[in-house]
């Protein structure tokens, strides 16, 4: 196996790790709790801390090997998943799920840092691409990122739920710690050859949001294509906040694992596609359109209280999100000079995340007490409740409608805008472009 492909496996490895610690936490705090609040600020905490540490992450990369940032960043989180299973076990009122209990929320802390600082991996994967996969295959082997992804969901959302249904978060943690010592074992006899860059090697080793902000503004439209998928995280954060809990409104916690399980497979199929047609020779415009059919899916697949029509519409969103991640990052990392792309990468994720902590916070508390009473015995269940149907999910599901109207009309302004079609040129003109553009940081 190449050095990509061990990389690709050992990503594998510790996604399957964090995704079930994130899927199992949101599951177990639904169940024990029963509260919307609280799994949507769930949601809002993981969001913030992503967004805040984003360029912080980007900077650790950029400044010290990729490879080596990967395993310190599995190390972190092997201390802090062993930290939340002995706070677990040790303290009673962690395992009430008493939503105003401190430890309580003390506990999803450590157990959701230790799920963040995986995403270290997540920038530094990308510019391991850049380094260790020629130009003309970068879109193809993005995809196969994708389908690691996908593998993911596919074995965790399911994982997740057993685990869950079975032993709560002891058997959670246990499995978390077991399995991010595989990945730190693993990556010990992986070895990459990377070059020593003596500017960005001799330069403070600091957060260097100046620096970034000059190669972004370098870029013709990068500013914009980073803000556009803000705006996407803006309304995406809608979903992510509120879809455990509609699903689990419709069935049991390991039929809902299982379902996502099974739809996961699409991650799966999509990185098999990519990976062998590619993106097509302009990526940005491959992003507008996916993102415009996952939109208009977003606003229609909840408008019954079906499952069949969920699973649809899941199974759709979760096929076109890999085309979406691989056409931005085949993007950046044409765009942006090697040096740079881990604080651009870190950059972007900090932007793009820190409006869905934002929604996250919103709309829990608003889906809970204004959404679900209107839907339920409300103004809007006299309204619509005939045809849309009424009840507390069917809160959750307009929620769910509103936001995707509103994403379709932001792909269409998109698809009209300047800065669509600079970002476009720079592509197509590559690195002589807007490479050339930026200014050293």
């Amino acid at each position: 196996m190449q050095p990509f492909h061990h990389l690709l496996a050992n990503n594998l490895v510790a996604n399957i790790t964090n995704f079930t610690v994130w899927f199992a936490l949101t599951f177990w705090t639904f169940l024990e709790t029963q509260s919307v609040f609280a799994t949507g600020m769930i949601a809002g905490i993981y969001l913030v801390l992503t967004a805040a540490l984003g360029i912080w992450f980007g900077s650790l990369v950029d400044h010290h090997g990729k490879r080596n940032m990967m395993l310190v960043s599995s190390i972190a989180s092997l201390i802090l998943y062993a930290i939340a299973f002995a706070g677990y076990a040790l303290d009673p009122a962690i395992r009430a799920a008493e939503v105003s209990s401190v430890t309580l929320w003390l506990f999803i802390l450590v157990s959701m840092f230790a799920v963040i600082v995986g995403n270290i991996r997540m920038i530094a994967l990308p510019t391991l691409v850049t380094l260790l996969v020629p130009e003309d295959r970068r879109d193809k082997a993005n995809g196969l990122v994708g389908m690691v992804s996908g593998v993911g969901f596919l074995t965790t959302s399911a994982i997740s739920g057993f685990l869950v249904a079975w032993g709560g978060m002891v058997a959670t943690l246990a499995f978390a710690v077991a399995f991010s010592l595989v990945a730190i074992v693993h990556l010990l006899f992986v070895h990459v050859d990377e070059p020593r860059d003596d500017e960005a090697h001799d330069a403070p080793r600091r957060i260097d949001l100046a620096g970034t902000l000059r190669v972004v503004l370098g870029i013709p439209g990068l500013l914009a294509l980073i803000l556009f998928s803000c705006f996407n995280n803006l309304l995406g954060g809608v979903f992510m906040a509120l879809m455990d809990a509609y699903g689990l409104s419709l069935m049991k916690v390991e039929h809902w694992g299982l379902l996502w399980a099974v739809l996961s497979c699409a991650f799966i199929l999509s990185g098999i596609v990519i990976s062998r047609t590619g993106l097509g020779k302009n990526p940005i415009r491959t992003l507008l359109l996916v993102c415009l059919v996952e939109w208009i899916v977003a606003a229609v697949f909840t408008i019954q209280s079906s499952i069949p029509l969920l699973a649809i519409g899941c199974f759709i969103w979760m096929f076109l999100g890999p085309y979406a991640e691989a056409a931005e990052q085949t993007a950046l990392q044409k765009v942006v000079p090697f040096e740079r792309q881990g604080r651009v990468f870190g950059f972007a994720q900090s932007v793009e995340q820190a409006a869905s902590p934002l929604t996250a916070f919103l709309i829990a508390p608003l889906t809970q007490f204004i959404f679900v009473p209107l839907m339920t015995d409300g103004a809007g269940a006299d309204a619509i409740g005939d045809w849309y149907g009424r009840g507390p999910e069917r809160g959750i599901a307009l929620v769910f409608t509103i936001a995707g109207l509103l994403g379709i009309i932001l792909t269409l302004a998109a698809f009209g805008s300047r800065s669509y079609r600079r970002i476009s040129a720079a592509y197509a003109a590559g690195n002589g472009s807007g490479a050339a553009a930026a200014p050293a940081a």
